[in-house]
């Protein structure tokens, strides 16, 4: 890298890239949780020494970069590394400002071989923008520092998905119990270590929540010991509360919002914090509002309340009398139902027809169906049979965690036993390219690469043709592997995408398989 010598300690860190990106997040939700700094610092080979500004901070990446001003290559949450090469001491409060304003989650600095220690105004200006300041030893490359975020984050994020898949059965199997509701409302509470709540269906006025007549129980959600059932609460008929006691400013505050989200078909959620606490209320379709109050934010938090949201819609929202059976149903077919179900193989029928659906799920040998406008679906255990009136699509065997591929599967069946005019059609496996019509996959990828020039769209090709070689793309297209470089840089930015996550390139492979017309160079 110009300006910064290369050697055994630091000049590694960047080599390769301009702004030296290492690790980091795409832009919006992270796809991993944090690492907490004080974890890195912990991490006894690296070395790491805490010089000035907080000690925990939460690092979503890492960026190494010796740029006097990175920030335009920061997406927030990153630990900068440098070794200083464009680094003044005057400079530093205006360099550590930029990079609190970016939101940088921390500053390590790499001793050697452009500075034998760090420069003194650097610690001052870190304390003053509240910026973590680390000293990275002569020894510690800054890709290990990098490798070792990687590897915390990786960790963290399958603790997060077991802590989710735990949560998704326990719940799944609440909901099949004779109280339904209180369970899945006791189970979310704990699995959040806070406080849930049902409020009935229809909206609170602003404040009503406040107002009581003398002699009435506060109105705040009825509240219990964690291990308890959650039940009415007190002075409120129609509302159910399970979990830990919240303060009266939190309580109050968190019966206030489902009046913020106004009527039904309004705003889907509303959240606001009291007393330490986050809070946040859901709507359940047309029905009553879910609160949730959480003593602090956990990775995995929202999906385990998305997944009771679902559960809780189902079972509590208003519906016609013996519709348990669909509702169930959609449960299976919607979620993860390998808690609640028998290991199968399972087959997924979509039928259209004249008949009665309750005399076709008979003969199909199954109280599992889903009545609806457009169609019947039901699950079954047995092998289904040509019926007299219907047409009917049927997936391939499936277990029960394969369901909801399943499903998709029977509908498109169904779509070929219509066309074809025949009782019944079982899917057929049609590969990748007959997963989405032409026309659907051709709007898709135009949607996609809409942004792109053509010569961007040409060596992006050739760059995924080539598993992001940038030689052979290079030698491929005739020019110099820092062109391809550039190109492809500014392709993920006009893409908003990653370019290094293995799900982007795969969409951006087959969104230009779909528009190619022949023009680009052969790849060799």
């Amino acid at each position: 890298m110009p300006g910064l010598p290369s050697g055994p300690e630091h000049g590694n860190g960047c080599a390769g890239s301009p702004d030296g990106a290492l690790a980091g997040s795409p832009s919006g939700e992270p796809l991993t949780p944090p690492v907490l700094l004080g974890g890195l610092l912990a991490e006894r080979a690296l070395g790491l020494r805490h010089l000035a500004g907080p000690r925990t901070a939460e690092v979503h990446g890492v960026h190494a970069s010796e740029m006097a001003d990175p920030t335009p290559y920061l997406l927030g949450g990153e630990l900068l590394l440098t070794a200083g090469a464009a680094l003044t001491e005057a400079g530093a409060p205006a360099y550590v400002g930029r990079l609190a304003r970016a939101g940088a989650a921390g500053l390590g600095f790499g001793v050697t071989p452009v500075h034998e220690v760090v420069p003194p105004g650097l610690a001052g200006a870190c304390e003053q923008y509240g910026l973590p300041l680390v000293e990275v030893p002569p020894g510690t490359p800054f890709t290990a520092v990098a490798r070792t975020v990687g590897r915390l984050m990786a960790e963290a994020r399958t603790r997060e998905l077991r802590r989710i898949t735990e949560a998704q059965q326990s719940l799944a199997a609440a909901a099949t119990r004779p109280d339904p509701v209180p369970a899945v409302l006791s189970r979310l509470a704990g699995s959040l270590g806070g406080h849930v709540v049902l409020f009935p269906p229809g909206r609170q006025t602003p404040g009503s929540a406040a107002r009581q007549t003398p002699g009435q129980a506060p109105a705040t959600p009825a509240v219990q010991t964690p291990g308890h059932s959650a039940g009415q609460a007190p002075g409120s008929p129609g509302r159910q509360a399970a979990g830990r006691a919240l303060p009266p400013e939190a309580a109050e505050a968190l019966s206030a919002l489902p009046a913020r989200l106004g009527p039904p078909g309004g705003a889907a959620t509303a959240t606001d914090s009291a007393a330490g606490w986050d809070l946040a209320a859901y709507t359940l379709g047309d029905g009553p509002v879910l609160g949730v109050a959480r003593p602090g934010r956990t990775p995995g938090d929202h999906a385990i309340t998305a997944i009771a949201a679902v559960l809780l819609t189902l079972l509590a929202a208003p519906r016609p009398e013996g519709d348990a059976a669909a509702a169930l149903t959609r449960l299976l077919l919607g979620g993860d139902p390998a808690a609640v179900l028998a290991p199968g193989p399972w087959h997924v029928v979509h039928a259209r027809g004249s008949g009665d659906p309750q005399t076709l799920a008979a003969a199909l040998g199954t109280v599992l169906l889903d009545a609806r406008e457009r169609g019947v679906r039901l699950l079954t255990d047995r092998e289904p049979a040509p019926q007299p009136g219907w047409r009917l699509g049927v997936s391939a065997p499936a277990a029960p965690s394969a369901l909801a591929a399943a499903d998709a599967q029977a509908e498109r069946a169904l779509v070929r036993a219509e066309a074809a005019r025949t009782p019944l059609a079982r899917h057929t496996d049609p590969g990748l390219a007959g997963l989405i019509g032409e026309a659907e996959s051709r709007a898709h990828a135009e949607a996609l690469l809409g942004p792109l020039p053509p010569a961007l769209r040409e060596t992006l090709r050739a760059w995924l043709a080539h598993h992001g070689g940038w030689d052979r793309t290079a030698t491929a297209l005739g020019v110099h592997r820092n062109t391809v470089r550039q190109r492809i840089a500014r392709a993920g930015t006009l893409l908003d995408r990653d370019l290094d996550d293995p799900d982007s390139r795969m969409e951006l492979w087959f969104a230009l398989r779909t528009l190619d017309t022949g023009n680009n160079p052969p790849v060799t």
